[in-house]
């Protein structure tokens, strides 16, 4: 089943600042086993999907877009630190766009790496997403 959604995050401040928590049990029913995140980021990243992949994608600062495709169409999504994450389960292709300075994107990932996994020409994803 594939899914993608786009999830707020329960943020709390008071006077020292913000503290965000995600609790995974709300979202995932997974196991985690890797986590990233990328900063300073000066170009679109993403353009690949993964094999076997569940994800959620949340930008702890800043903003950025992220563009989703299922095989079918694009979906996309602007997204605003600290409390927009997007949960993303099945074959997607995915970019990242349009960051602003100082943004922050994590990845928390069911799978780790595996150059094998990877599918980075978007003719080749949409082969493999139709059963071509």
């Amino acid at each position: 089943m594939k899914v993608l959604e786009k999830i707020t995050l329960p943020t709390h401040g008071d006077p020292r600042g913000n503290l965000t928590a995600i609790e995974l049990k709300e979202y995932i029913d997974w196991p985690v086993k890797r986590v990233y995140y990328v900063t300073d980021t000066v170009a679109p990243r993403g353009g690949h999907s993964v094999r076997g992949e569940k994800k959620i994608y949340v930008v702890m600062q800043g903003s950025c877009k992220g563009r989703f495709h299922d095989g079918k169409e694009w979906v996309e999504f602007d997204l605003k630190g600290p409390s927009d994450a997007v949960k993303m389960e099945g074959l997607y292709f995915r970019e990242f766009v349009d960051f602003a300075p100082g943004t922050v994107l994590m990845a928390i990932s069911s799978v780790n790496y595996d150059k094998d996994l990877y599918i980075y020409d978007f003719e080749e994803f949409l082969k493999e997403v139709r059963g071509e």
